[in-house]
């Protein structure tokens, strides 16, 4: 009984971190799109690693279409290729839904792929290449918060 209880207790000591503890993601960023009318926007990126290789991130961009205001909102989920590496770029899927606001109001569906600057660092660039809205570019930069337990793993 006692080998049960020890068992129990190293396999929750073992146990990665709860979602709290996590990896989050701050940055900022430019998309442009092209298609009828184009749309180029810059703003805010907010994302969660809720597991190793998987990424939620949002964006929320001001910017211009048509000569008038608009704004753009993306929500998409990422599967990263590389998520560990410390130096050099690392590649990723992204696939989720946009929201665009302003001479055309209209909401798509985006598919990326994109490459990032030391995925498993404390920081680094990103380039996404796609559709959604038309072909799209993102470019930006991301700050990452990463608890102390993965800061230990090779």
């Amino acid at each position: 009984m006692a080998l049960r209880w020890l068992s129990a207790v190293a396999a929750l000591a073992a146990a990665a971190p709860a979602g709290a503890q996590q990896v989050k993601e701050l940055g900022i960023h430019t998309t442009g799109t092209l298609s009828d009318p184009a749309l180029a926007v810059g703003g805010l990126y907010a994302a969660w690693r809720p597991s190793a290789r998987g990424r939620v991130a949002a964006t929320l961009g001001m910017g211009g279409s048509d000569g008038e205001l608009a704004w753009r909102g993306e929500l998409l989920g990422h599967f990263l290729l590389a998520p560990n590496r410390r130096a050099g770029p690392g590649a990723y899927l992204a696939g989720g839904l946009a929201v665009v606001g302003g001479p055309a109001d209209r909401g798509y569906l985006v598919l990326a792929v994109g490459m990032e600057g030391r995925p498993g660092g404390t920081s680094g660039w990103f380039a996404e290449a796609g559709v959604g809205g038309g072909a799209r570019l993102s470019l930006g930069y991301r700050w990452r918060w990463r608890p102390a337990w993965s800061r230990l793993a090779p």
